[in-house]
């Protein structure tokens, strides 16, 4: 059985791209587009640069060794902080004007080679039928400094390998590089949700000792009868103490979480190919069909079998 972070990023089907490995000199500057349904990244393999997220007030200062994530997809820019306002160039301007065809590393800046900055790029797609919480409340972005060495010396090992890999002649780096990635991303929102940042973002039920106990047990079996006295048991607390702390720490009841999940597992039941509607309902811990099919129209607005032509008729059109 998968943990409950596992659980939650496999239900969101995944999948990671790396789109190249920098070499930056100054003066440089890239505009980073919008994306949907994507979560993006940016290592700073060698040097360092500024990155500004749209929406936020100030840029953050990626230094050597820093990681940051922009769960949302949001446009960004990356810079190397001289004269911003001339030096940054959308993204197709500049993969045009580097030459970059998508192997390799992409060269591209001024003439000043002892400022060069490596950065590691990439971004990973989420199913956008697939929802959770815990991406949906993540912040603009996620900034861990010093990521290797914070997360030990195996995951400063696995940044080391990807910058060597990323981009590489060797047979076979890149599917290393990318898979590698896909433990970075996922370590990544560990540590989010283990610090202090979480609960300002209510997320704070993953990171409260008790809490979390509850939750995992509910992610290993979402089908069995649920409520919040067998929440509160898993957790080893009073009935009361856990409704009122989980409603602190995550600004939702526990019934909610727990509905809202069951209906993103029935949504990727009833895209699967084969499947029914009472597939679905069972997976999601309903014993008939109407009633789950009452309870996905109130979470969605859309009864199952909407939802699933809908579904498939935007998969056959991609």
């Amino acid at each position: 059985m998968l943990d409950l972070l596992s659980d939650i990023l496999t239900n969101l089907s995944m999948r990671g791209t790396l789109y190249f490995r920098t070499s930056f000199t100054q003066p440089w500057g890239v505009a980073v587009p919008a994306y949907e349904n994507v979560a993006r990244f940016h290592f700073a393999h060698r040097g360092q640069c500024l990155i500004h997220v749209e929406g936020t007030e100030n840029p953050v200062s990626l230094a050597q060794g820093d990681l940051v994530i922009i769960p949302h997809g949001a446009p960004h820019s990356l810079y190397c902080g001289h004269e911003p306002e001339h030096t940054i160039m959308p993204l197709d301007a500049v993969l045009q004007a580097s030459g970059f065809d998508g192997s390799g590393v992409l060269v591209y800046g001024g003439e000043e080679p002892q400022s060069e900055t490596q950065l590691i790029c990439g971004h990973f797609s989420f199913d956008p039928h697939a929802q959770h919480v815990l991406m949906e409340r993540l912040p603009p972005y996620i900034h861990i400094k010093n990521y290797g060495e914070s997360a030990g010396r195996w995951m400063e090992a696995s940044l080391r390998m990807i910058g060597e890999e990323a981009g590489g002649q060797k047979m076979g780096g890149d599917l290393i590089a990318l898979k590698m990635s896909e433990t970075i991303f996922a370590q990544a929102i560990r540590s989010f949700i283990e610090g202090h940042e979480a609960t300002q973002w209510g997320l704070g039920a993953f990171s409260n000792q008790n809490l979390s106990r509850a939750l995992d047990a509910f992610h290993k079996a979402p089908a069995n009868h649920w409520t919040v006295e067998t929440l509160a048991k898993a957790a080893g607390m009073s009935r009361t103490s856990f409704a009122v702390e989980f409603q602190k720490l995550m600004a939702m009841t526990p019934m909610e979480y727990v509905t809202k999940w069951r209906m993103a597992v029935a949504k990727k039941v009833l895209l699967a190919s084969g499947t029914t509607l009472a597939d679905a309902a069972e997976s999601a811990g309903y014993a008939s069909d109407s009633a789950f099919t009452r309870a996905f129209k109130k979470e969605t607005g859309r009864t199952p079998a909407e939802f699933k032509r809908n579904g498939i008729a935007i998969r056959s059109t991609v």
